[in-house]
Order: C-alpha cells, then sequence, then structure tokens
C-alpha cells in the first residue's frame, strides 16, 4: 500500500512539471499559484509516507523480537511473581508501618473446672474460682459438693513494633488479658470481664522501661500448667514498672515499691503506699547446651506510715532466687526454682505472706519466706506431653506479732495431660490438690479438675 501511494504522488509531480513546460506561458502563469500549492501539499504526503515506512519497519522488529522469545521460552514457565501490596495474611508475621514492624497475636483459652473445697466454697465472683490463689484456699467453713464454673477470661492479645529509628533499635510491647478484672455482676446472663493490662513496656537498645516481669523473676521455667500459673505457692511472680539495663547475660533493674503489712496481732492486710525509694534487682542467666540457670538478688525498702496510729517505721528487705531448666533426652526436661529471704512476701507466691507486721511498738519487722518448686515435663509422642508439678512455701512467722491467723505454709500438686492435633491449638486435663495451713494449725484443701482448650494466633 506504501509502494502504491508512492507512485501516485511521483506521477501527481512529473504532471506538474509538463505544464510547466506547456508553450502557453501566459496559461502556465494563470495557474502558478495553484502549482505552488499543489507541490507543497505533495511534499507534505511524501513526509507522512516516510514516517509510515519507518513506524512500519520497527513494527516488524519487534514482531520478530516476539517470535523469538516465544520459540526460546520454556514449555512450562513458572508464574510471574504478584507484587505484595497488601498486608500479609497473618498479622503475627507483621507489616510494615513507616519504620517499624508491626505484630499482632494471642490466644483464645476457655477453661472448665470441678472443684471440691474443705472449707466452704468461695463466693461467686472469687478469683479462687478461676485460678489457684494459696492464700484464698477457705478453712474453717462447711464442706459442700463440688462446684463447677466454666470462663474463657485467659484469653490473651498483644501487639508489638519493632524498627530502627536514628541508629538505635526501638521497640514497644502491649499485653492484655481478663483473668484478673472479672466484670461486674455474675454468671447469670454474660459472665462480663474487664480487659486487664498484663504488660506495657517500650526497648531502647539495651533499655527497658515499663511495664513487665520483675527481673526478680525467671519466666522461662514457669512448668506448662491448665491453671493460670500452676506453681503458685513456690514462684516468683510479679509484673510491674520498671527501668532495666540488660548487657549480655547481666541486667539490673529497679521497681515500682509496695509493702504490705500485716497490723499487730494479727488482721487484715494493709498495702502501704509509702515507699521513697525503688526495687533493686539484678539477675544473671547462663546458657549451655544442658539447659538454663539464673541467678536473682532483690534489694528492698519497706516503709509504713500512718499519722493517726503515730507509726513511722522503715526496714530492708531482701531476697536471693536461683531458677534453672535443665534437658533430660532429647524432648523431656526439669524445671527447678527456690527463693528465700525476708520481706518478699508480695514477690512470691501471689503474696501468700505479706512482707512485715508491726510490732507492740509500731515497728516493721521483716517476715522470712522460703519457696520453690519442681517439675518435670514429659514429651509422649508428637503432640502428647504431660507435666508433673510440686510447689511449696513455709513461713517464718513471729506469732508474738502476727497472731495464730497467719499463713504458715501451702503446697500444691498438679498432674496434666496436654494434647496437641494441630499447631497451636491444645486441649488437655489438669488434676491438682493443694492446701493452706495458718499457724493455729487450722488447715483447708481443695482438689480440682481442669479441662481446657486454647488456639493461638
Amino acid at each position: 500500500m506504501i509502494k502504491s501511494r508512492l507512485s501516485a504522488v511521483l506521477s501527481a509531480g512529473a504532471a506538474s512539471a509538463a505544464l510547466l513546460c506547456a508553450p502557453d506561458i501566459a496559461s502556465a502563469q494563470s495557474s502558478q499559484a495553484a502549482l505552488e500549492a499543489r507541490i507543497a501539499q505533495l511534499e507534505a504526503e511524501l513526509n507522512a509516507l516516510k514516517g509510515e515506512v519507518v513506524a512500519a519497519r520497527t513494527q516488524q522488529a519487534a514482531q520478530a523480537q516476539d517470535i523469538i522469545r516465544l520459540e526460546t521460552r520454556p514449555a512450562n514457565p513458572a508464574p510471574a511473581p504478584v507484587q505484595q501490596t497488601a498486608a500479609p495474611a497473618s498479622l503475627s508475621e507483621g507489616f510494615r508501618i513507616g519504620d517499624h514492624t508491626v505484630k499482632f497475636g494471642g490466644f483464645v483459652k476457655v477453661d472448665a473446672y470441678a472443684t471440691r473445697y474443705s472449707g466452704g466454697d468461695p463466693a461467686n465472683g472469687d478469683s479462687l474460682r478461676e485460678f489457684h490463689i494459696p492464700g484464698s484456699i477457705p478453712i474453717g467453713g462447711a464442706d459442700e459438693d463440688t462446684a463447677t464454673d466454666f470462663n474463657a477470661r485467659q484469653t490473651r492479645f498483644w501487639l508489638t513494633t519493632d524498627g530502627i529509628v536514628g541508629g538505635h533499635k526501638i521497640g514497644t510491647r502491649m499485653e492484655m488479658d481478663f483473668q484478673t478484672l472479672p466484670g461486674a455482676g455474675d454468671q447469670r446472663t454474660t459472665s462480663p470481664a474487664n480487659p486487664a493490662l498484663r504488660r506495657a513496656f517500650i526497648t531502647i537498645d539495651n533499655w527497658l522501661i515499663g511495664q513487665e516481669w520483675t527481673n526478680f523473676q525467671n519466666t522461662a521455667v514457669l512448668p506448662e500448667s491448665a491453671d493460670f500459673i500452676g506453681a503458685a505457692e513456690g514462684t516468683v511472680f510479679a509484673r510491674q514498672v520498671q527501668v532495666r539495663y540488660t548487657r549480655g547475660p547481666f541486667s539490673v533493674s529497679v521497681e515500682n515499691p509496695e509493702t504490705t503489712v500485716t497490723p499487730f496481732g494479727g488482721g487484715t492486710r494493709v498495702v502501704a503506699d509509702d515507699n521513697s525509694l525503688p526495687d533493686f534487682t539484678a539477675r544473671y542467666a547462663v546458657s549451655r547446651p544442658w539447659g538454663d540457670l539464673q541467678f536473682a538478688g532483690l534489694l528492698r525498702q519497706l516503709k509504713y506510715q500512718n499519722p493517726a496510729s503515730n507509726i513511722d517505721s522503715t526496714a530492708t528487705g531482701w531476697g536471693l532466687s536461683a531458677s534453672t531448666k535443665i534437658k533430660v533426652g532429647s524432648k523431656d526436661d526439669l524445671r527447678l526454682m527456690v527463693t528465700g529471704g525476708e520481706g518478699i512476701g508480695r514477690y512470691v507466691g501471689l503474696n501468700f505472706s505479706n512482707d512485715a507486721v508491726l510490732d507492740a511498738s509500731g515497728e516493721l519487722d521483716a517476715i522470712g519466706v522460703v519457696a520453690g518448686f519442681a517439675a518435670y515435663r514429659h514429651v509422649w509422642a508428637p503432640g502428647w506431653r504431660s507435666s508433673l508439678i510440686w510447689s511449696g512455701q513455709n513461713v517464718d512467722n513471729d506469732t508474738r506479732f502476727t497472731g495464730l491467723s497467719a499463713n504458715r505454709s501451702a503446697q500444691s500438686i498438679h498432674a496434666n495431660l496436654i494434647w496437641s492435633p494441630v499447631t497451636a491449638f491444645d486441649v488437655g486435663a489438669e488434676l491438682m490438690f493443694a492446701d493452706r495451713e495458718i499457724e493455729t494449725g487450722a488447715s483447708g484443701d481443695l482438689t480440682r479438675l481442669i479441662l481446657f482448650a486454647k488456639y493461638g494466633f
């Protein structure tokens, strides 16, 4: 088509030239203006044809390249990668916001309890009905039938961020559950529960600032239990605001102070809010092929002021704790913790013992405590495992000051079987027996069967 159009343009040009050579000069002059216009038109058409020729050659070259690619590509080519512009399917894998990777996760846990109390059932809404609190086991009440309770309050969620800002590694964590703050009302309609803050802290390089497990505690050795804590009597257990510095295996912290006091002669616990110095902790961790070992120390001020009673007293509290997780064979492990000291009651066994007692002159006298636990975890088969747990605490009360109603000792034994049919999904059962004794020698116990289902995400 391009060749035919080019021939037409040339023919028209020849005809125009013949007109210029015609003998009739007058006629030619009269047609000069029209001829010049025609020549300009022919030049424009010729330039357009040149452009089409160039375009046609370019298209032919591209088609030739396509043919080459089709002939040389594999018979079953891999699909082209898809650019991910949305967040990952699982938020626990993280997604980017600015300079930070944000992750979200947690678990849903549903528990069923069947409990027999020797000293009378706790009231509806009492936390003892939902997890083991050594100091709350009833003593002296009437023996009643087995009480059954259901709840989902251990359900937990957390959110973390991690990033590099100005050359510094900065992270945050916020974690909440529903266990320790039951909602107003009872179980007649909605079994209400309120979210409770567990952990909320910032990390900047080696520093941690915010609410976290106390540096005096080793959470890595806590036994696997269907109960909220498990070895409650024998473990260090506290979450509180602190400033912590960690360098390698060594960490130190200053933490929120609080003193719990037994009035002279016994009575309702006094939670004093009078401390002027923070609690100080230090911890050293050792990791070896056979397992892990940690040593921790605590030094604290005990203080109570009550102008109405003319009381203004301070004392010193201290504690030492050692814990370990030892590998047994390729899958089993042994977990141990032992803690002792004076004036550390609120740190051990969910405040089974108070930190101090007032003597007859209104001075604080630190109360001594020794506590510990041992737990053996055995893997029966893939997805099947059990833990056998013993936990106990003994308190060195000066009964001249505390009276005979103070807690003397507590212990518990747990045995469980847990099955994970799929990843992150656990179902299990645990049988536990626990007792509490006071200084009079009176005691109370509970026997509890726990059934649970838990799925992490």
